[in-house]
């Protein structure tokens, strides 16, 4: 009996193993083809943005947050008084295999207008200013080309502002997933909602 069970105990030990194995395998596999990369971009409210960037594929998470000025650890009634140095920005977390920093940064200029100076739409302040802070020379040289390849879609100059991210500063939590979380807002039904709707149909569209 004793021997039976011993034999058990080592079917059952080998079995959990191959599991353990089999699920660490599979782990290293995808993520040796994948490639996470993160942009921080501000073109305006962050919540529009965020919205619009959850939905592009290839993009695993997008947090809304504060960059670009010298306060540290700003909140976001500091953010509104428009002191702080800091925009309202998004940090867009990708696999580079599946959607490029190039293809990110079409999207941005497709998000929000970006030839008007520290205002969009409603909003204005330096705070809501058009942003695109790079990590390393290559994002630098990107966003550059980027910028000068989408002028031409636009009559008016693009003012967006390129620099050297600094530091990211996630915003407090009820920011994060917003318009996912306050749709029925009259805020959201009446500015996001639309730019949700139309950048869904140019998705569906690119995939047919």
């Amino acid at each position: 009996m004793m021997k039976r069970n011993l034999i058990l105990f080592s079917a059952l030990g080998l079995l959990i193993y191959s599991s353990l194995s089999a699920r660490a395998a599979d782990k290293t596999l995808t993520n040796a083809m994948s490639q996470t990369e993160f942009a921080v971009l501000g073109g305006g409210c962050f919540w529009c943005t965020e919205a619009l960037f959850q939905m592009l594929p290839g993009v695993k998470g997008v947090v809304s947050g504060y960059a670009g000025g010298k306060t540290e650890n700003p909140t976001y009634k500091e953010i509104c008084t428009g002191e702080t140095g800091h925009a309202e920005v998004i940090q867009v977390e990708f696999d580079s295999k599946v959607v490029s920093y190039e293809k990110i940064l079409d999207t941005f200029w497709e998000a929000h207008d970006p030839t008007t100076l520290n205002r969009q739409g409603a909003d204005e302040g330096t705070q809501y200013r058009s942003i695109i802070l790079y990590s390393n020379e290559a994002q630098k040289a990107a966003a550059e080309k980027s910028k000068a390849a989408a002028q031409k879609n636009f009559s008016k100059p693009i003012v967006t502002e390129i620099t050297s991210l600094t530091k990211f500063y996630k915003a407090e939590g009820y920011h994060q997933d917003y318009y996912r979380n306050n749709s029925s807002q009259p805020y959201c039904r009446a500015v996001i909602q639309p730019k949700v709707d139309k950048f869904e149909k140019k998705l569906k569209a690119a995939t047919h």
